[in-house]
């Protein structure tokens, strides 16, 4: 027996590597000489840092960097075994959840902190990098994140313009002559879900600025400030795009990484499931393992197992899922390579009770043990 695991943290609960640990437990109870191999697992969104880089043997780097309100902050980012591939969160600079509610506001906040890591991943000899873009506080449009690798976002008088979207009210001229040199040698793979332009009804400014702290004269402001920066980015580099879709993903941060890197964007599960290598590991497994904490009907919709179980069926592999709980509308789950999904609830709880690390681990060990029972009777 061959089992191959690849699930997803329950996020609050158990990560990607510690869920996977809690599945191979559960299996090695019934086949105690399985060969059980645990691969990290991902979405591009929260968790992928700790997820790749512990998961592919690297380690996590922390960094001092300015937060998205201008403040010094602590940011993590992980360079795998290589030595030059770098993970980035840019939430881990730049995240809404860093500012507090009744401090959001888009017109101040920035990206500068991404740049700075990035900078220093660089210094420390990365040259590819694979960075997940969600959960923004910014509207910046990435010009934070530029200055700070060097590009010169300058005003009418030749200085840098100011932290956050106001500060594109100023920008009059886009200059390169003091980027780092080695960025012209890094490739970016920006992990990016959504498909929004940066401009206009679908925008950045009138979608995600918001949630953000915008109000409604602030979208219009900061989406008009934001064409005046395209149209300026298009003389600089005419390839610059912004109606390209994903442009407007972190408040623009897409269009800024299209625009002034070697960057592509994709879908964060498929980055994660290429650079980790699954497929190799999958083809000549027994079974495969996936999961989330929730499995519900958005998971067919491009989330991590709906990737791994794909995977699994280009060898015609079974394909087994765990989850904290399921939802009625899961069951389109098994239309989509899931042959067969299990919640590991075992009990009437509180819900901070199930997501004890503790309990989730013992609780899907539990689970997986007596799926196994039931798959080693029926192979006899």
């Amino acid at each position: 027996m061959k089992a191959i695991i690849a699930i997803d943290s329950f996020k609050g609960s158990l990560s990607s590597l510690q869920a996977g640990d809690a599945v191979r437990e559960g299996i090695l109870r019934v086949y105690k000489d399985a060969v059980v191999q645990v691969r990290p697992l991902a979405d591009g969104g929260e968790g992928t840092v700790e997820a790749l880089t512990i998961g592919m043997g690297g380690e996590l780097q922390t960094v001092t960097v300015t937060g998205p309100l201008g403040e010094k902050a602590e940011a993590q980012y992980g360079i795998l075994a290589d030595g030059l591939t770098a993970i980035v969160e840019m939430s881990a600079a730049a995240g809404i959840t860093m500012v507090p509610e009744e401090q959001r506001n888009p017109l101040c906040t920035t990206t500068y902190g991404v740049g700075e890591m990035v900078r220093d991943a660089i210094r420390k000899g990365c040259r590819h990098f694979i960075v997940g873009i969600g959960g923004s506080a910014t509207n910046d449009g990435g010009v934070g994140m530029l200055q700070a690798l060097g590009y010169g976002m300058l005003d009418e008088n030749g200085r840098q313009v100011s932290f956050g979207a106001q500060g594109l009210q100023t920008l009059k001229t886009i200059t390169d002559d003091m980027v780092i040199p080695e960025l012209k040698d890094c490739s970016f793979r920006i992990a990016c879900d959504v498909t929004n332009p940066l401009c206009g009804e679908s925008g950045c400014s009138a979608i995600y600025g918001p949630q953000k702290g915008a109000t409604p004269s602030m979208i219009l402001q900061m989406d008009k400030w934001l064409r005046n920066y395209a149209d300026l980015a298009a003389a600089f580099n005419p390839k610059a795009d912004p109606d390209y879709p994903g442009t407007g993903a972190a408040g623009g941060l897409g269009f800024a990484f299209l625009s002034f890197t070697n960057a592509v964007l994709e879908s964060g599960i498929n980055i994660v499931l290429d650079e980790t290598k699954l497929e190799a590991y999958i083809k000549d497994a027994d079974v495969v393992i996936t999961g989330e904490g929730r499995l519900d009907g958005q998971t067919v919709m491009g989330k991590a197992p709906i990737g791994v179980a794909k995977i699994a069926k280009k060898f015609g592999k079974p394909v087994l899922a765990f989850a904290g709980c399921v939802t009625p509308d899961a069951v389109k789950c098994n239309e989509h390579g899931i042959d067969a999904f299990f919640p590991i609830l075992r009990g009437v709880v509180t819900l901070q009770k199930a997501m004890d690390p503790a309990n989730a681990r013992k609780n899907m060990a539990d689970t997986v043990e007596q799926v196994f029972r039931l798959m080693h009777l029926s192979i006899k």
